[in-house]
């Protein structure tokens, strides 16, 4: 039986004077209504151009889009324009990075979600302005009759990006994917998006996306979590398995990283070396190899020609990565805990 959403074998390579540009590579995941699936990864592994794919924001470009996008037994890459017209903002809907700058600024707030409302549904302006009103009193914009009328610019940051989060659910999608959601906002704010799309999506039982940067993200919101690097995935796992046993040293860079105020106060934070590839010419074997400071533990030159394949780890399960080491989990262990934790490696 398939999945709600399955993507296989996505590829969006684009057209340039220098050559092509190949922003998603064979990337393939599923995912269930009423779950949520993380996509994280430096700026520039594929995340928000693989998922702008299953919109179909890719048509009329120089993108050479292949593969296969299914939602609810319909192959999205094939569907004409007409048909994806009626589907985006109806069955898929998406929460853009920067709310200022995706909504227009001659109009308002209200008039802009009412539109998005009424193409999909028959109903007079004074239904639609009825709609509208009610979605913003439960995204918790205060005086949602008043500010109705108010354009963009009079909404604070997270008022805008609750209006967002509005008019993606205005119409009851089922896939909602959000791109940073929770970007250049202050951490009260963040908190307060995040729990209004929990609560949002245990509502309508809503497929959701999230498209982000930030780990503490994922862990917060995610029942899976997928680790994007050169336009594939590397690592792919139910969230608490990624984050507690990340098998792909991207992964292990990304998790030292990031600082934790609940953790060992002596945590160092160790970034990850170098910087990500060029995606007109990825590196050969690995793409990550040029990068990892484990590749001499893998025999011969495997990293440099040979690129890994999605496989199980050692525990096997749904948990995969794409990596030449043989027992990465015992490496994270005894070399990586240790050198960004030291207490908390004593302590085991």
């Amino acid at each position: 039986m398939d999945s709600f959403l399955t993507v296989e074998d996505l590829k969006v390579h684009f057209k340039t004077p220098d050559g092509i540009v190949k922003a998603t590579d064979g990337l393939s995941y599923s995912l269930e209504r009423g779950q949520t699936l993380g996509i994280v990864g430096e700026s520039g592994s594929g995340k928000s151009v693989s998922s702008s794919a299953i919109l179909g924001l890719h048509r009329g470009t120089n993108a050479i889009v292949e593969g296969s996008i299914r939602l609810d037994g319909v192959d999205l890459l094939h569907v004409s324009n007409a048909e994806m017209r009626k589907l985006r903002g109806k069955e898929i809907a998406m929460i853009f990075q920067d709310p200022l700058s995706a909504m227009h600024p001659y109009y308002s707030v209200g008039n802009q979600i009412a539109e998005a409302y009424r193409v999909h549904n028959k109903v007079s302006k004074k239904q639609a302005r009825t709609r509208v009103v009610e979605m913003l009193e439960l995204v918790g914009i205060p005086q949602p009759d008043t500010r109705y009328d108010n354009y963009p610019h009079q909404f604070s940051g997270g008022m805008r990006q609750r209006a967002m989060i509005a008019m993606a659910l205005i119409n009851d999608p089922k896939l909602l994917i959000a791109d940073e959601p929770t970007t250049a906002l202050d951490v009260t704010v963040q908190a307060q998006i995040l729990d209004l799309l929990q609560n949002l999506q245990k509502e309508f039982n809503t497929g959701i996306i999230i498209i982000t940067h930030d780990l503490g993200v994922v862990a917060e919101m995610a029942d899976e979590a997928l680790v994007m690097y050169a336009g594939r995935a590397v690592e792919h796992g139910p969230v608490k398995e990624v984050l507690t046993h990340p098998l792909m040293p991207y992964t292990w860079g990304l998790l030292s990283s990031v600082p934790d105020l609940a953790g060992d106060p002596n945590a160092r934070m160790v970034p990850v070396p170098g910087n990500p590839p060029s995606l007109l010419s990825p590196p050969s074997g690995c793409a990550f190899h040029p990068r990892c400071v484990h590749r001499d533990k893998v025999t011969g030159d495997l990293c440099t020609t040979e690129l890994p394949l999605l496989v199980a780890g050692p525990r096997g399960g749904e948990h995969l990565k794409r990596c030449h080491l043989a027992d990465p989990e015992s490496i994270y262990q005894t070399e990586v805990i240790p050198e960004i934790a030291p207490d908390l490696a004593e302590e085991r």
